[in-house]
């Protein structure tokens, strides 16, 4: 997840040096796409440090959504019906 996390970092990144320059942008669903699989930390950190993606609400609205089944994914997860899923590939 860590990997994953500095990669949507590193995106975002790119994504705004692009926007800056006027060059061809990174596509929105690709950086949601991004938190929805995990990266959504690096995401996080990406807006607040870069100051990137932060007024548009209709992006926001589906980051944080990706971040709210990411924990509802987790929660599941440390749950029973979670634990006797894995068990399942154990």
């Amino acid at each position: 997840m860590l990997g994953l996390s500095f990669l949507t970092f590193l995106s975002y990144a790119v994504d705004k040096s692009k926007a800056q320059r006027g060059a061809s942008r990174t596509q929105e669903s690709t950086l949601h796409m991004l938190a929805l699989i995990g990266g959504w930390p690096g995401a996080a950190l990406a807006q607040q440090i870069l100051r990137h993606k932060l007024s548009k609400k209709t992006f926001k609205r589906i980051f944080w959504s990706t971040v709210m089944i990411n924990l509802a994914l987790l929660l599941w997860l440390y749950s029973s019906s979670g634990v006797q899923y894995l068990q399942l590939f154990t």
